[in-house]
C-alpha cells in the first residue's frame, strides 16, 4: 500500500456500469434488494468475463483521475446490498418478503432460518482488485443493520438478534477480505437514518460486531440514498443518527454533505472520527470545478484538521453517466491538491 498523503481522495463505492453491461433504464427505476438478473445485459455463460473487464475500466478510470483510495467500483453487483445479503444460509428470495419503503412496498429477502455465511461472496472481487492496482484498495459490505432493515423477519422475530445474526456473516466475509488483500474495509449502513429509534437501540452494537478483530482502516457510510432516486428537495438538513456513531470501533465514518447543503457545524461533534466527507453532489450532472471542490474541503477544514478529513464523493455514483463520473472524479483529485498546496 502506497503512503497515505494528506486529503487524501476516495470514491464511496460504487462507479457506472458500462451499458453494454447493464440496462441502466431498467436500474435507474429501482434500488434492488433482491436480484435482478434481467438487468445484465451479457449472458450468464460470458458474465462474470464481462464483469471483469468492465471492472478493470472502473479501475482504470479512477487511477487516471488521480483518485488515491479506490474501489472495483462494485460492477458485479445490482445494488451495494443485495448480492452479499441474498447470498446468506437462511435467507430466500423464491417468494421475496416486502417491507414499506419509501415508494410503496418493495420486494426485500425472507430470513427464513438462523443466518449463516457459508462461502465467501466478495473475495474474488477483492483478490481480482488487489491484483490490478498498486493503489490503496477499499472493498464495501453492506452494514448489518441496513440488511435487517432489507429483511422480512420469520425467523428471530426480533431485530436486534436478526442484525447481529447478520453482522456475525459481515465479519467473517470482513477477515476473509483483508487475507485477499484489502487495504480498508467499509460498511455501508444509510438506513441508520431511516430508523433511528431502531439504530439508538442496537445499530453501534450490530457494527462493532461487524468489525470485531479487524486491524486495518475501517469506515461506516452513511447518506439520504442515492440522488437519481431521493432528491436534494427530499433529503433532511441533518442526520437523525449520526453523533451516535462516534462509539462505533470503525475509525472513519463517510457523511453526505454536498447535495444537501448541509452546515457543517455538527462535525465538531463527531470527534475523534476521521470524516470521510461528500464534496461532490451526485445530484447536479454538473461537473464540479477544482476550485468549487476546494472550496468545499476548505469548509470542512474549518471544523476538521487536515489528517482527518478525506474528501469523497456523497455516494457511490452508479446511477450518474460514466463522463460525468469521471469529470467529478478529476475534479475532487484536483481540488484537493489545490488545498494541499495551501497547507503545505
Amino acid at each position: 500500500m502506497p503512503p497515505i498523503q494528506l486529503l487524501p481522495t476516495t470514491v464511496v463505492g460504487s462507479y457506472p456500469q458500462p451499458d453494454w453491461l447493464v440496462d441502466r433504464a431498467m436500474l435507474s427505476k429501482v434500488v434492488p434488494r433482491i436480484r435482478m438478473s434481467e438487468m445484465w445485459r451479457v449472458p450468464e455463460p460470458h458474465l462474470e468475463q464481462a464483469q471483469d473487464d468492465a471492472t478493470i475500466l472502473a479501475i482504470r478510470a479512477m487511477e487516471q483521475a488521480g483518485i488515491d483510495i479506490i474501489t472495483d467500483g462494485e460492477m458485479r453487483r445490482e445494488s451495494y446490498s443485495n448480492r452479499f445479503a441474498t447470498e446468506l444460509d437462511g435467507i430466500t428470495i423464491d417468494p421475496p418478503g416486502f417491507v414499506q419503503g419509501r415508494t410503496g412496498r418493495t420486494p426485500v429477502p425472507r430470513v427464513v432460518r438462523a443466518i449463516k455465511r457459508t462461502h465467501a461472496v466478495e473475495v474474488r472481487d477483492m483478490q481480482f482488485l488487489r491484483a490490478n492496482t498498486t493503489r490503496t484498495a477499499k472493498i464495501t459490505l453492506p452494514g448489518p443493520f441496513t440488511m435487517s432493515q432489507q429483511a422480512q423477519d420469520e425467523y428471530y422475530k426480533d431485530d436486534e438478534a436478526m442484525a447481529m445474526a447478520m453482522a456475525d456473516a459481515v465479519n467473517a466475509e470482513a477477515h476473509d477480505l483483508v487475507k485477499a488483500g484489502a487495504d480498508v474495509i467499509q460498511l455501508d449502513e444509510p438506513w441508520v437514518r431511516n430508523n433511528p429509534e431502531a439504530a439508538k437501540r442496537f445499530a453501534v452494537k450490530a457494527i462493532n460486531r461487524a468489525l470485531a478483530g479487524l486491524t486495518i482502516p475501517t469506515v461506516v457510510h452513511i447518506c439520504f440514498g442515492y440522488a437519481a432516486v431521493v432528491p436534494g428537495s427530499a433529503k433532511q438538513s441533518g442526520y437523525p443518527f449520526l453523533s451516535e456513531l462516534v462509539d462505533c470501533t470503525a475509525e472513519t465514518l463517510s457523511i453526505e454533505t454536498a447535495q444537501p447543503k448541509l452546515d457543517l457545524a455538527f462535525l465538531r461533534d463527531l470527534s475523534p472520527k476521521k470524516i470521510m466527507l461528500g464534496v461532490l453532489d451526485l445530484g447536479d450532472q454538473t461537473i464540479e470545478t477544482a476550485d468549487t471542490v476546494a472550496e468545499r474541503i476548505r469548509a470542512g477544514l474549518k471544523y476538521l484538521s487536515p489528517e482527518r478529513l478525506i474528501p469523497a464523493p456523497d455516494c457511490g455514483m452508479k446511477y450518474l453517466p460514466r463522463d460525468v463520473a469521471f469529470g467529478k472524479l478529476k475534479a475532487l483529485s484536483a481540488g484537493a491538491a489545490i488545498v494541499r498546496r495551501e497547507l503545505t
